[in-house]
């Protein structure tokens, strides 16, 4: 049972670690391409506090350990476990190879979901918590943009059109203010990613009897939030680049706009104890206020390309979990 369980946390934390470097952009990626930070300043900068969000709150840990399926009566909970992280983590490794702005997110619960349907049936799988969980993550991409482009107009009508502040000056200002920002988007990123690899840990210790409730233990926090600021303070320079310079050119005001926005996004996402895709929140907050800015300069062939990976990424992921249980389960 011991040995289960710590492949099981072994995988969920090398599942944080990746999520840290694959998702690294989301925090920085608007302060690196002003220069508002250093890139070695922006990574350390984010690392820290990605770890110190991480500790903030444990109701997402308990929707993503509980309301997919229940551990405590589930059949083949560790093969599922298992398959359900391998694949969450292959996803994570092609995506960050090539540059995309995928969420890690969408392939743990589409890869949870996949290995839960393989192992127990589709009668296991919580359809109502699945669905609720899904409709999450698909609106808040949407809301992301809306209110980024409202923030946006709002400080564009007020500073820009209403004011009479020279360009390098505005410039000089919000780099500073990025810096505020981008550390309120760590700490957020940290409250709502890190407990996706809490709640993997807990559904294990239920499912292999070594507690019998959904509470988050202090050591699986401690060790979601070191993975996490480890993997954070790597970097992830190629998803870094898109989400800084193949989106649209990003300058202070609409990058601390950007940040602000997201950090709300995410903020009351985690007060409701749900998971959502950090990625697609910021990338949605960043083209919602680029488009404020210059509409006709959003890359669109870029957006057109991620929002198609985001659209594939669940069923992907359901499919290669599925798959990968079916191998799983030949050693158990």
């Amino acid at each position: 049972m011991l040995t289960l369980l710590l492949i099981i946390v072994g995988l969920a934390l090398l599942f944080d670690f990746i999520n840290g470097f694959h998702d690294t952009a989301n925090a920085i990626a608007t302060s690196i391409s002003t220069r508002a930070l250093t890139p070695r300043v922006a990574v350390f900068y984010a690392a820290i506090l990605n770890f110190v969000g991480a500790f903030l709150s444990s109701e997402v840990a308990k929707t993503v350990g509980g309301k997919v399926a229940n551990p405590a009566e589930i059949e083949n909970g560790v093969p599922i476990l298992i398959a359900a992280l391998l694949s969450a983590i292959i996803w994570n490794l092609v995506t960050w190879y090539f540059g995309i702005p995928s969420s890690s997110s969408h392939t743990l619960i589409g890869s949870l979901a996949g290995s839960v349907i393989a192992g127990a049936g589709t009668a296991a799988l919580n359809w109502s918590g699945f669905r609720e969980i899904i409709l999450i993550l698909v609106l808040s991409p949407i809301v992301a943009f809306g209110t980024g482009f409202i923030i946006m107009w709002i400080i564009r009508q007020l500073i820009i059109v209403g004011g009479n502040h020279s360009r390098s000056k505005l410039n000089r200002t919000f780099r500073f203010f990025q810096i505020i920002s981008a550390g309120l988007l760590s700490i957020s990123h940290g409250g709502n990613d890190a407990q996706k690899a809490m709640g993997i840990m807990v559904f294990a210790l239920v499912t292999l009897g070594y507690q019998t409730t959904m509470d988050v233990p202090l050591w699986v926090k401690i060790s979601a939030a070191i993975a996490m600021g480890l993997g954070t303070s790597i970097g992830g320079m190629r998803i870094i680049k898109t989400m800084s310079k193949k989106l649209i050119k990003i300058e202070p005001i609409n990058g601390f706009a950007s940040d602000l926005n997201s950090s709300i996004v995410i903020q009351v996402s985690t007060h409701m104890g749900m998971p959502l895709s950090t990625t697609h929140v910021i990338s949605s907050s960043i083209i919602g206020t680029g488009s404020v800015m210059r509409f006709h300069d959003v890359k669109w062939a870029t957006v057109t390309k991620m929002v198609m990976t985001w659209i594939i990424t669940i069923p992907i992921s359901m499919v290669v979990a599925f798959l990968l249980y079916k191998v799983v389960f030949l050693f158990f």
